[in-house]
Parts: C-alpha cells; structure tokens; sequence
C-alpha cells in the first residue's frame, strides 16, 4: 500500500519523540490551478501562492471529485464520495431549475459522517475553522472543532447579496455583525487563532476564503485597478457556446470580467503573508504543515463557458473544472520546488491526513490513499508504482482520468459521451468517444468506472 512508502518518515519522528506537526489548510473557493503563476498563468499576479509553491511541494495533477463547492468540501474533509456523504450539489435554499441546481438539506446521515477534524481531535489536537463552511449549519459545526469563525450562510453570494463587505460571521454559535473587507476579517480571525496556539499542543486549523467566489464587487479599489483595461490575450477564452448555462451572463463581456475575478484572486494572495508570518512569530514554523488548494476549478470564458460543473447543460468536467492546486509547505520535512506529476484527488487528503499523524485510517471504504510519500520526496516501497488513475462524479456525470486519457460518461441519457486524449490535445477540443480507434481505451476507462462505482457507492 502506498501509506507504507512514508514509513521511514513516521519511524523517524516515533524515534525522535517528536511532536505531531501542526496542520494549516488554506482552502479557496472557484479557484482553479491555471489561474495561477505557479501553474503557468502569465496574467494574474499570485506572487504569494507562488513563493507557497517554491517552498515547498506543488502537485500538477490534483483533481476534485466533484467540480462544484458544497460535494467537493464534504469529500475534502470525509474522504468520502457523494453516493457515500449525501451531498450532490450546492447547499441553497432556493435551488435553480431547469436543469435543477443545488440541494436544499444536508442529509441527517451527514452528521455521523468522520471528518479529518475527528480523526485529528480524537488524538489531542485542537481543531479550528475559519471562513466558509457550506456543508450545513455554519453556527455549530462540530466533528471536533472547538473554534470557529464561520460566514453566515445568508451570505453565500448565490443569492447577489453583498458578501465582501461587512460580513456576517459566527464566532463559536454567537453572531457577530463586523465591519470591514472579508478576506482580511478571515486573515485576522485565523491570526487570533495561531495567537493561541503552543507547542505544547498540536493544532489544525481550516482557513477557508470565499475569494474568487462571485460576485466580483466588494473587493479594495487597488486589486480592481491592477487589472484595468487588461485583454487577458493568453487565456484562450471563446465565444459563448450554445450550451452555456451558470454565470452565463458574464461572457457579455470576458475581459472585463476576468479582470475582476483576477483582482479576487490578488487580493487572496495578499492574505498569505500574514498567516505564514503569524505562524513563523509564534516560533511554530518548523513543525507546520500548510496546504493549499481549493474547492473547485473555473472556466472564465474557455470552452465558451464561465464556471465551473453547472457552467454548461449538460454537467461538464473540463480540466480547467477539476484541476485545482495542491500545495504543500513543510520546512524540513518537504523539500523546496518540487514538482509531482502524479495524479492525486481530493479524496486522498484523508488517508494522506491520517498518514502524517500515524492514526489509523477511519474504517468508512474510502477510496483514497496516501500520497505522503510523493509530497515529503519519499522512495516507493521496491516494486511498487502509484497507480495514475483519478475520478470524479457529479450528479448524473462520472469521469476516470489516467495520465493520458479521459473518459466522461453521462448517465440518464444527460447528453453526450466523451473521450480525450489529453497528451494530444489538452484543451479537450476533439471528442474521441466514437472513434474506433480508442476502442481500447475507451472500454479499460469504462470498465475501471464501472469498478470504482460499484466498490464505493
């Protein structure tokens, strides 16, 4: 098994009786990894995250399994797929029809789901969470968290309400009306967090940021006029496509509206900073692990579309939807400027989670593994390969990824079947399904679909 290959790590901090490392995971939300300098992006200025990156380890490959918020965080933190946790879609009051969007209720099976914070608590951690939860109520979140500084969920921004601004926030179930820029209120109540934070414990602590999240109003003027009169000329945005559907009014003008989504994504640059300083004041830098990554993807006027799963009818699962960064940053434990080709998913944060902390794996049939021993630079247990296969489900879509190919199967009779070769053509341009010449392929991704499906429904 792959958790094996980070046995000499786990050995060697047993010997030492060292303490467990502290854990912060930045989290973000519609932020894809091509909308970064550390994945190729010329345009938008993320000299933070992109000194993140060097840092440490950047993986070019790490998938979610479900391209839209609410199901991706709650497979981020179970580990677990939506047929497994309950929760499809977007939670919303007022799902969209036509097709139906978002799911009003976490299922009541949600709660006795376990969380990273279980596993983690359970072994003497204390656990915080700031920012976006969107996996039920906001005011309690429970799952072993004893701290948390939560968004109120009537800010979602779903609804075009003011969310940038002067935020309503849930500070441990007490209400809290603030004034001020949010992402920086976030900052601030992570900040406080660390303040209280010793060696003598361990921590982790979920920084979960909105940003780029529409709407694209409510961010400091400096961030809007850094972009101003930019084309975004390398972007290979294209004309509106027939089927495009979520946030399809902002292909009225692409540009301008990458342009303030790209001052969303500068102004939650600006926050790294701040946290990376705190940690390094607090004298706990040495035995702190960061990760960074996000909910889900972004199209920002590609493929003709703007969003992200529900961008197009039917559901699509372009890579610029399901590729998000994953970034790790460990001084002395993963070695700077790393670059891990493997495919991971975000349903392997647990098992790798559990690896770190030497706990044993919740007994949930995960389908994840470890992926420690690539990010900390670790050899593979002797005739052992990582397996290059990923997948993702979305409501009446699934997808399998190997290194090469990709297959998107759409069940219910939801629309079109798709099959791309990704080393030929990595934009997805040229459906393959019906050529008979990837007969082959086609049927081996079906038939590891197949299996994946039944193993973890």
């Amino acid at each position: 098994m792959i958790a094996s290959a980070a046995a000499p790590l786990i050995a060697q901090r047993r010997n030492a009786a060292a303490p467990r490392p502290n854990i912060v995971l930045i989290m973000t939300d519609d932020l894809a990894a091509w909308m970064l300098g550390c994945y190729g992006n010329k345009e938008i200025k993320t000299p933070n995250i992109d000194a993140l990156a060097q840092s440490g380890t950047r993986f070019l490959n790490h998938s979610v399994c479900t391209p839209i918020c609410s199901p991706s965080r709650a497979t981020f933190f179970t580990g677990r797929t939506p047929r497994q946790h309950g929760i499809h879609d977007f939670l919303t009051d007022n799902p969209v029809a036509d097709p139906p969007q978002g799911q009003k209720d976490v299922p009541a099976s949600f709660a006795n789901e376990v969380m990273i914070s279980d596993v983690l608590s359970g072994i003497g951690y204390n656990c915080g969470y700031v920012g976006k939860w969107h996996m039920g109520d906001s005011r309690k979140l429970g799952h072993g968290i004893t701290f948390s500084y939560t968004q109120s969920n009537l800010a979602s921004g779903y609804d075009g309400s003011p969310m940038y601004q002067d935020p309503v926030m849930w500070r441990n179930g007490e209400r809290i009306q603030e004034k001020g820029y949010l992402a920086e209120i976030l900052t601030k109540g992570a900040c406080e967090y660390l303040d209280k934070q010793s060696a003598s414990q361990p921590f982790f602590l979920t920084v979960s940021y909105n940003n780029p999240h529409t709407p694209y109003t409510g961010h400091p003027q400096r961030y809007y006029d850094m972009y101003a009169g930019k084309k975004f000329e390398t972007f290979g945005y294209s004309q509106p496509a027939p089927n495009a559907l979520r946030e399809k009014n902002f292909l009225n003008d692409i540009p301008g509206n990458i342009a303030k989504c790209a001052a969303a994504v500068t102004a939650l640059d600006d926050q790294i900073p701040a946290l990376r300083k705190k940690i390094h004041e607090r004298g706990l830098a040495d035995n702190t692990l960061i990760i960074f990554t996000g909910d889900n993807g972004f199209l920002l006027g590609r493929h003709g579309l703007w969003s992200k799963g529900y961008a197009s009818n039917p559901i699509n699962m372009y890579e610029e939807v399901v590729q998000v960064p994953m970034l790790w940053s460990w001084p002395g434990k993963v070695p700077p400027e790393i670059v891990r080709p493997e495919l991971i998913s975000s349903y392997d944060l647990m098992p790798t989670i559990c690896d770190i902390v030497d706990a044993p794996v919740p007994s949930r049939n995960l389908c994840g593994r470890s992926y420690l021993a690539l990010a900390t630079g670790q050899p593979l247990p002797r005739r052992t390969r990582w397996q290059d296969l990923v997948f993702s489900h979305f409501r009446n879509t699934e997808m399998a990824r190997d290194s090469r190919y990709k297959l998107v199967v759409r069940n219910e009779g939801a629309g079109p079947n798709e099959l791309y070769d990704l080393r030929a053509d990595p934009r997805e341009r040229t459906n393959q399904f019906e050529n008979p010449e990837f007969n082959t392929v086609r049927e081996r991704l079906t038939k590891e679909l197949e299996a994946w499906r039944k193993k973890y429904a």
